[in-house]
């Protein structure tokens, strides 16, 4: 039996949005629906979101202090869904405390390229399971795009193209299907240009209003991402173009496409979306009620079984810190290759966020968000 706790709860949200998705829900339904594993703590800086969350799970153990609940409840496994800017310093602190076996993070990984390093080499010395949540990799429109991709139906592949909000906060997911479905190939260049005019800032982190992003995998995979006021150059969520057909991933279900001559031909992922299984988009599959048995497992629920998996059996796991780490180098070189104004070679030689930096320096100067939203 794994004990565990939650650092981060946050309040949860009927309408997600930009301040907060209480992503720890989920978590803990998760966590919940495994034999394997008992709910012990939660620790919030804001104590009234600690005890409803403690209230939701009957958690006898609750904390406006993540290191004293550490201390006190000594637990196996650590979910951490605090805003990215203060993922490395809490994933770091229960890294370093005896009982700690795991740490499942929200993703982004952090907010500098330095940190993202300095978290995966800590888990790494302390013996700690680290993992991130990229829990689309667990959809079956994803899964089985990289069937069709491995059974050669398009031939061989040529590029990936995706579009989305951003690079970075929702970008991570897609830089990190990317690599999925490129084998995990190294990439050796990133080139990037991004847009800055309007502050779009997601959990506290900035994020560019529109980026062109290219890039090329040792394989000889090339990269194409579009996001923000320009994502509509791509047309789909994401395109695999082989020598011999397309694979595309769209919005709505049916969600996976594939054409190797003539028509499109929808192909069948049991009703599942970009965002989960049927019954559970991306706002339903963040609110619903733990132990409801007659809903599919949502990407989340799927992603932290084998999370606790990878930690009963000691394999690799899907989501490790080192697969999180190679999809973000791609996110920090895309604006470092904005900062520069020019190509970036990897292994990223850079330390801080070139976009944070660009800000900080007057490089860019968006404009204030008066969104009430924003």
């Amino acid at each position: 039996m794994f004990s565990v706790a939650f650092v981060g709860t946050g309040a949860k949200q009927e309408a997600p949005g930009k301040q907060g998705f209480a992503m720890a829900y989920r978590h803990a339904a998760a966590y919940a629906r495994l034999p394997q594993c008992r709910l012990v703590a939660c620790a919030d800086i804001v104590p009234e979101n600690a005890r409803a969350f403690a209230d939701t799970f009957d958690i006898t153990g609750v904390y406006d202090d993540y290191a004293a609940m550490l201390d006190a409840e000594n637990p196996d496994i650590v979910s951490v869904a605090v805003p990215p800017g203060a993922h490395a310093p809490i994933v770091i602190g229960c890294a370093h405390h005896p009982s700690v076996q795991a740490i499942h993070c929200e993703k982004p990984m952090a907010l500098t390229w330095g940190d993202c390093k300095e978290m995966v080499a800590v888990c790494e010395q302390e013996g700690v399971q680290l993992t991130f949540n990229h829990q689309y990799r667990f959809g079956k429109p994803f899964r089985r795009a990289k069937e069709l991709l491995d059974a050669g139906d398009i031939g061989s592949l040529q590029r990936i193209e995706f579009s989305d909000r951003d690079l970075y906060d929702t970008g991570t997911h897609l830089f990190d299907l990317a690599n999925y479905l490129t084998d995990n190939s190294p990439v050796e260049w990133v080139l990037c240009q991004i847009d800055y005019s309007e502050e779009n800032r997601w959990f506290g982190a900035h994020n560019e209003n529109q980026g062109l992003a290219q890039w090329k995998y040792a394989s000889g995979v090339y990269g194409l991402a579009a996001t923000g006021w320009g994502r509509d150059l791509v047309g789909c969520y994401l395109r695999l173009v082989g020598t011999h057909g397309v694979i595309e991933i769209r919005e709505g279900k049916p969600a996976l496409f594939v054409r190797t001559s003539g028509e499109w031909q929808a192909i069948d992922t049991d009703g599942e979306g970009i965002y989960g299984p049927p019954k559970q988009g991306r706002v339903g599959a963040l609110l619903s009620r733990v132990g409801r048995g007659d809903e599919p497992l949502s990407y989340i629920d799927r992603a932290i079984a084998s999370v606790v998996d990878c930690l009963e059996t000691g394999r690799d796991c899907e989501l490790s810190g080192v697969h999180a780490l190679a999809a973000t180098e791609v996110i920090f070189a895309c604006w470092e290759s904005a900062r520069r104004r020019g190509r970036v070679t990897l292994p990223l030689t850079i330390e801080d966020n070139p976009l944070q930096a660009m800000v900080d320096a007057g490089d860019l100067h968006p404009e204030p968000n008066t969104s009430p939203t924003a």
